[in-house]
């Protein structure tokens, strides 16, 4: 097992850019007015390679924003949007472990998209993030709920299998490291918050040739990737043993190449 955090690739993460944004609209659509209504401040944990904070940017224009994230890959890419935005607000990039991470000072909005799912017992830190709200202030963020899908399901058996466990056995995380949607408001009730919890499964029709490997390759496929790196012939072998278990998977059809992929969304407002 390596102990190296996944080496991110920004450009692959982005190559379905718009199918990975759809949640984040989702969410931020459903968060209430914010306690400041001019100049709002705005944490986004684990902001990735920086275009989902330019959306933060549009729904709050005057908004004080930093995104935090622990890959330096990601944050090189994000800092080309650093600066003052249009609306007269600021955005900003950080170099941070969300899993250390507590506001400085009084947030109006604390958003992560997608990104506690790589935090094992994430939920022991919303008690922290809570406190570092404004009253009236909002935690909001999504995860992927997938775990069971085949696209996780047979990485993680491949992984374990005779070939690959010694190597990779350990590697990948457990499908309780994202907690179900009564867990979150479980969670969350006692820490004093408003609650909007729920689920969506998207179906993302995907084109061109092996289209959900693709995907994984941005996304849950980055710790074997980086344990292999270096390793071109083990690589590609892992990578040809996955892709023909995914095209029996998910076979394309006339329209494409379909891909369920279920959320969990939580919207977590500071009485």
């Amino acid at each position: 097992m390596t102990t190296d955090r996944p080496q991110w690739d920004p450009h692959q993460y982005q190559r379905h850019s718009g199918h990975r944004a759809r949640p984040l609209h989702d969410l931020l659509a459903r968060v209430p007015p914010l306690p400041t209504p001019r100049g709002p401040r705005i944490a986004d944990l684990g902001c990735g390679p920086g275009r989902p904070s330019l959306l933060l940017a549009e729904r709050w224009p005057t908004a004080r924003i930093t995104g935090y994230d622990n890959s330096e890959d990601m944050l090189e890419e994000a800092r080309e949007y650093a600066g003052p935005t249009p609306g007269g607000g600021a955005l900003d990039f950080a170099l941070a472990d969300i899993a250390a991470w507590r506001a400085e000072e009084p947030h109006d909005l604390i958003v992560s998209n997608a990104a506690l799912q790589w935090l094992p017992g994430h939920a022991g830190r919303f008690p922290q993030w809570v406190a570092g709200l404004k009253p009236g202030g909002v935690l909001a963020f999504q995860v992927p709920g997938n775990f069971g899908a085949p696209s996780h399901r047979l990485l993680a058996e491949l992984t374990r299998s005779p070939r690959w466990r010694a190597r990779l056995g350990d590697l990948l995380r457990d499908g309780d490291t994202v907690l179900s949607p009564a867990g979150y408001f479980a969670a969350l009730a006692p820490l004093g918050c408003s609650l909007d919890v729920w689920e969506t499964t998207y179906l993302h029709p995907l084109p061109g040739e092996d289209p959900v490997l693709d995907w994984v390759k941005g996304t849950a496929l980055r710790p074997v990737l980086t344990a292999l790196r270096g390793d071109e012939e083990a690589r590609a072998a892992f990578l040809a043993e996955y892709r023909d278990a995914l095209r029996e998977a998910y076979p394309p059809g006339t329209h494409g190449t379909l891909f369920p992929f279920r959320r969990i969304f939580v919207v977590a407002q500071r009485r």
